[in-house]
């Protein structure tokens, strides 16, 4: 045997240990330095799924973490690549799903100096502060190694972004191939479960059991855990109404009838006891202020100690992961007899009635040009009908709208930009929905919305995806009926182009274009595109004065002086 089929480099040591660790596939953008590494990773049968932009490719990674527990894998070029990729990254973290990028980077020595490297940039530190651990491997031995931390990182405790930087030198550095091999391993027992106190969870349930109106919250990290049994065993068990957010959706269907969705306002307002589960007292729960009933006392199921009392006080928190907490709980749950009173339950029901009949009207108005409710009636009645595809979501009125019209049946399939609020989310989720699951994927996107990530239409034809979009065309951003206060002939800072066919850009890739103005085209081209699996943009003509500015954010959108 020659010296030279004796050692082996870098960039096979580092896809021979992602191979040891059951990663399947890497999404990214080829270049320099990480070209012949994405196709030695191809070649070793790793799926491989080339995008346009690292942000999206981030963003399938991040996605595919949360649907699976391990953590998706990005790949991307240097510095500006890096860059690029690094919102995604620090979106994972914030949201909790389970992700690493890797990225190459440059000669250490001339960056270290900043004598102008190629594309120079210091990378492994300009990650640190949006992710959970950032780590620079400078020498082959001990790529194994790092690729073992990088993935504890990303799953262990509360799930997160972690950076992997692979210098230029250590992807092309040698090695006897018999000692590589030597330092490569799989992660044992990654994500360790962290079972709760007793005293914690005794004490959570006495709280319920005296509680006059309790509540459960359920949140995504509810839906990450995968204990959907003992969730379902629980809140069935003590009859307690429970809201589920957005991506929390599924985990018991929204048809259930202990579900609240119909009356959050009047649920969170008269609330005495809430218990959150794997939720949140963010922005997306008014902080627990604005809403809530100023008396309201807190059970809070998370693994993060440090998130308890972030913004109310936590009476009873209960400090594990979710899959062990929620199986205490509902193992405890015999010794209290929790049942939640009839007249609060009457009083839900009465409150899902009436908005039931208020929603009812919007969704069956009929108008002269379609609008988010019609239209989102007609998909949802398509959902209704297909019930293991996953739903992609974003906009600011095509989000808000759809998560309350569409109903889910299955945990983990409703898919949406989550805590940070991020545009540009939609294709990379479709695209890594589609990959993970092999199932059918609806994007149901806003028109501007769309526009962040557009030009991966091209992937999904590329690798022929069963991905349908669907497009709420109002030609804005919010609304395209917006004035140009100077007069002047350029459209207003929230104006699209009114009279956009974004069904023809997909058609220039192979793919199938809709352009449709009433709610039975609508059906039936989701209908058929779902049954052939062919990647299809649906481009949906609705009024231009149809939303509000911000959805139902609003009040975050901070208004000029009236006159100034």
């Amino acid at each position: 045997m020659s010296e030279q089929s004796q050692l082996t480099d870098g960039m096979h040591i580092i896809v021979e240990a992602l191979k040891k660790n059951n990663i399947d596939t890497i999404y990214g953008v080829a270049g320099i330095p990480i070209t012949d590494m994405a196709r030695h990773a191809q070649a070793e049968g790793i799926r491989y799924i080339g995008f346009r932009h690292e942000q999206s490719a981030g963003y399938a990674a991040a996605i595919s973490g949360f649907i699976t527990q391990k953590p998706g894998i990005c790949l991307t070029v240097s510095a500006p690549g890096f860059l690029n990729g690094l919102t995604a990254l620090a979106h994972a973290t914030v949201n909790g799903f389970p992700m690493i990028q890797i990225s190459g980077s440059s000669d250490r020595a001339i960056v270290d100096l900043q004598q102008g490297d190629y594309e120079e940039l210091d990378q492994m530190n300009a990650a640190k502060p949006y992710v959970k651990a950032s780590y620079r491997v400078n020498r082959p031995e001990d790529l194994g190694i790092a690729l073992a931390r990088a993935i504890r990182a990303a799953v262990s405790g509360r799930p997160g972004g972690v950076y992997l930087d692979l210098t230029a030198e250590v992807l092309a550095a040698t090695m006897d191939k018999d000692a590589a091999a030597d330092t490569i391993f799989t992660v044992q027992n990654a994500a360790p479960h962290q079972p709760p106190c007793p005293t914690a969870v005794s004490q959570a349930l006495t709280l319920l059991e005296g509680a006059k109106r309790p509540l459960i919250i359920l949140g995504k990290g509810a839906a990450y855990s995968q204990s959907d049994e003992s969730i379902r065993e629980f809140i069935e068990a003590t009859q307690i109404p429970y809201l589920p957010m957005s991506m929390a959706k599924g985990l018991l269907e929204d048809t259930h009838p202990q579900s609240v969705a119909t009356a959050r306002s009047f649920a969170l307002a008269n609330a005495d006891v809430v218990m959150l589960v794997g939720a949140r007292l963010n922005w997306l729960l008014a902080h627990g202020k604005k809403g809530w009933a100023k008396d309201t006392q807190y059970i809070q199921l998370d693994i993060d100690p440090q998130e308890i009392d972030s913004n109310r006080p936590i009476v009873a928190p209960v400090i594990g992961d979710i899959a062990s907490s929620m199986q205490a709980m509902a193992n405890a749950n015999g010794q209290h007899h929790i049942t939640a009173p009839r007249e609060w339950v009457d009083a839900l029901n009465q409150h899902k009635q009436q908005n039931a009949l208020k929603m009812h009207d919007k969704l069956y108005a009929e108008t002269p040009q379609l609008n988010y409710f019609n239209a989102l009636r007609a998909i949802r009645d398509v959902v209704d009908e297909n019930r293991d595809i996953y739903v992609v979501n974003e906009g600011a009125n095509t989000l808000d709208n759809a998560r309350n019209i569409i109903n889910m049946y299955k945990p983990r399939q409703r898919l949406d930009c989550g805590t940070w609020g991020v545009m540009g989310i939609g294709m990379g989720y479709a695209i890594g929905a589609a990959v993970t699951s092999g199932k059918p994927v609806l994007a149901i996107e806003g028109d501007s919305a769309f526009g962040f990530s557009g030009m991966e239409i091209e992937t999904i034809c590329r690798y022929n995806l069963p991905v349908t979009v669907v497009i709420f065309n109002n030609g804005g951003i919010y609304r395209g009926d917006g004035v140009n206060l100077s007069g002047s002939a350029d459209p207003s800072p929230t104006d699209l182009l009114h009279h956009a066919r974004y069904d023809k850009l997909i058609e220039a890739f192979g793919g199938i274009g809709h352009h449709v103005t009433t709610t039975v085209e609508l059906q039936d081209a989701i209908t058929a595109n779902l049954k052939a699996g062919t990647p299809t943009i649906i481009n949906v003509v609705i009024d231009p004065a149809a939303g509000t500015e911000s959805g139902h954010i609003t009040q975050l959108n901070p208004k000029k002086i009236q006159g100034n």
